[in-house]
């Protein structure tokens, strides 16, 4: 009898300390949908500002000779490269698309030219210098190709109107067999607004949150027009337009460029007792 009730005794401790252990194990924690992060656009206004260096090309020049029915082509005619200045105000738009309005100033190029016609009935030439400015308003559009690290390269391209003003046109002649030396004729200025386009490619630069270095290439070409007046039996002249290679550098300034979105908080693990 005692045997038995030991052995039962023995059997109820065991089931106990089973049904103890059962309690004090701690259930699955429950599975819960990860929040939705949600990733910030880089949007808002900026101001930028730019300073270069133009290789300019001219497409050539040309003028009336003798009388308005006979138009003939500059021998030569050739622009100097010159530095230029910009600036502009733009909108971020997305993470891939900006746009801006741009002011630019290309600062003076030399012309440099040459002709040849009669001096009565001998053949002279001349030789022609002048200097040009120009003046830019452009609406420009641009693809941003994603983010590296610090850097952003993009693509461009934009289309507006330049302002172009020619100085005095100096023609020299030196081989007039009637007039001993050199004599110069001057022909009056001339500008006047002309339609332009521009491409462009480079790359940003993070600097700070809201400021950006900008490292760029601009195709621009500035169309044809007026480029001197009559004088002397000669004129008036045009431009067949130029082409310039501008290497940029500048930086943009976005306001609100160091919003940030709230960091994410994992939520609170059950309490566990043991």
């Amino acid at each position: 009898m005692k045997k038995c009730l030991a052995a039962a005794t023995a059997l109820l401790l065991m089931v106990s300390a089973a049904h103890s252990a059962d309690l004090y194990q701690p259930a699955p924690p429950m599975m819960q949908d990860a929040p939705e992060v949600e990733i910030q656009q880089s949007s808002g206004w900026y101001l930028r500002g730019d300073v270069g260096y133009s290789f300019n090309h001219m497409r050539g020049a040309q003028y009336y000779q003798g009388s308005n029915s006979n138009l003939v082509d500059f021998d030569r005619a050739s622009l100097k490269d010159s530095f230029l200045l910009g600036g502009g105000v733009g909108y971020q738009i997305n993470n891939y698309l900006r746009t801006d309005v741009t002011f630019d100033y290309l600062n003076k190029s030399d012309f440099r030219g040459g002709t040849s016609g009669y001096c009565g009935t001998v053949a002279c030439t001349s030789s022609d210098k002048s200097d040009m400015r120009a003046y830019s308003i452009m609406a420009n559009a641009y693809v941003d190709l994603g983010t590296y690290g610090y850097f952003t390269p993009y693509v461009g391209a934009g289309i507006g109107g330049s302002y172009v003003k020619w100085d005095k046109l100096r023609n020299t002649i030196c081989d007039d067999p009637s007039v001993p030396g050199c004599y110069t004729t001057e022909h009056g200025d001339e500008g006047k607004w002309r339609l332009t386009y521009a491409l462009m490619a480079g790359a940003s630069i993070d600097i700070t949150c809201n400021l950006k270095a900008d490292i760029g290439y601009r195709f621009r070409h500035i169309a044809g027009g007026d480029m001197f007046g009559y004088n002397a039996n000669g004129g008036p002249g045009q431009d067949k337009g130029f082409d310039s290679h501008e290497a940029r550098i500048g930086a943009r300034y976005t306001f609100g460029g160091c919003d940030a979105p709230p960091a994410y908080e994992p939520p609170p693990q059950p309490i566990v007792y043991k």
